[in-house]
């Protein structure tokens, strides 16, 4: 015979005793634990409180001994102690203000708008649309991507061939230009940062800037950017590099570099 636990949603004697009452009549028990239908086993009652309210099972005389209460109690406890701690986090999330509804975070490895928190949990919805229910017992970082500003990142690649200087003069001038779009103004809150050359690439030189945005226009602003600097390097012969390979053949401590013999064939159709 298995357990059949039966949980109380609002903890009062009164409505205790009519659940146990109800529960005993359909297991065939009386009050006493005396079997009504002989044909039945005779069972015992077990009554439990824990965080959510009482618990309450009839368990069969034989079950009812002290290593299976002693088994259950164990669960129980490791069960309280998950639930405790996910009420616990999700408590302080809210006293903190560290997530609200309507933010762009990452939690737990996950990320997405938040839809809905409780003391239990957070719904995430991502961009793919997908849905993520995260345990506020697995959070342990919070990364809030909606608080009072932002900054759109940007890493711009340029051949190694190109003027640095004149590529920071088309950038700006393209910065400049979408400031100056009506449809993008009010989400800018500065001119364009350039913090300089980041790294010397494979095949291009990667230039690194941003723009001081409102909060979660970082994406918008990027990509908006992205489509007219693209418009301009190509007006002005500004080179955007893709990867490539470079055969080089060597050469002796003379200096001249030996000629690279090359055939092509072509094949008959």
């Amino acid at each position: 015979m298995g357990l059949h636990p039966v949980r109380v949603t609002r903890a009062g004697k009164d409505e205790l005793g009519e659940q146990l009452m109800q529960t005993m009549t359909e297991r065939g028990l009386d009050m006493r634990g005396v079997q009504s239908d002989p044909s039945r086993p005779t069972g015992r009652v077990l009554v439990t409180e824990s965080a959510s309210g009482h618990v309450f099972d009839i368990l069969p005389d034989q079950a009812y001994d002290p290593i299976h209460a002693g088994v259950l109690g164990i669960a129980i406890g490791f069960g309280a102690q998950s639930l405790v701690k996910d009420y616990f986090i999700g408590l302080f999330l809210l006293l903190e203000d560290q997530v609200r509804q309507g933010d762009v975070v990452e939690i737990a490895g996950k990320s997405g708008l938040v839809e809905e928190m409780t003391l239990r949990y957070i719904r995430l919805r991502d961009y793919e649309g997908s849905v993520h229910y995260v345990p506020n017992g697995a959070i342990d970082t919070v990364t809030n991507r909606s608080r009072t500003f932002a900054h759109a990142v940007i890493d711009v690649g340029v051949a190694y061939r190109e003027d640095v200087d004149e590529v920071y003069a088309v950038m700006r001038t393209v910065a400049a230009e979408l400031r100056a779009d009506p449809e993008m103004a009010d989400k800018i809150e500065d001119d364009l940062d350039i913090a300089g050359i980041d790294k010397w690439g494979d095949s291009a030189v990667v230039i690194r800037c941003r723009f001081k945005v409102k909060p979660l226009e970082q994406w918008g602003v990027r990509r908006a950017y992205l489509y007219r600097l693209k418009k301009a390097f190509d007006a002005a012969g500004i080179e955007i590099p893709y990867p490539h390979l470079t055969i080089y053949a060597g050469q002796p401590k003379s200096g001249q570099a030996a000629p690279l013999p090359l055939s092509l064939q072509r094949e008959s159709d």
